[in-house]
């Protein structure tokens, strides 16, 4: 039940990342753009977005300066943490901790296979990979 609840959340913290991203995208390209969630000129998530406040979390801007690589929109901050909780939710221990701050090969409970291809076990556990190719599929076994 939890890992329905957890992967319910994701989805709908990932739409509504997408639509942040969607809704300062075009109040930049159409000055005038008014979106769904803006109730009034005192209650505006499109102000909010295209403010300084919408980039960097508020915070990278005065540290590092508008221009900086690290000053992204939040909704792309959102994007990447839904994911993650999504990627990562189902694992427990090493495997999580591995896949936040490892590499590539060990995001969660996604290994890399030696072709540089990545599989990913459905039961939630961490599973590897073997890279012998059968046709255009690659076939992952085993559990840790």
């Amino acid at each position: 039940m939890a890992g329905v609840l957890r992967a319910v959340l994701c989805v709908a913290g990932a739409a509504l990342s997408v639509y942040a991203l969607h809704v300062e995208h075009q109040a930049a390209k159409d000055p005038s753009y008014r979106a769904a969630c803006d109730l009034g000129p005192s209650v505006s998530c499109t102000r909010v977005f295209s403010s300084r406040w919408g980039r960097g979390l508020g915070l990278v801007e005065p540290v590092l300066g508008g221009d900086s690589a690290l000053n992204v929109p939040n909704g792309a901050i959102g994007l990447l943490f839904y994911l993650l909780q999504g990627l990562l939710g189902p694992c427990h221990g090493r495997a999580a901790a591995g896949g936040a701050v490892g590499d590539l090969g060990g995001l969660g409970c996604w290994r890399r296979c030696g072709s540089g291809r990545f599989c990913s076990s459905a039961s939630g556990t961490c599973a590897w990979c073997a890279s012998a190719p059968t046709g255009l599929t690659w076939r992952c076994w085993g559990s840790t």
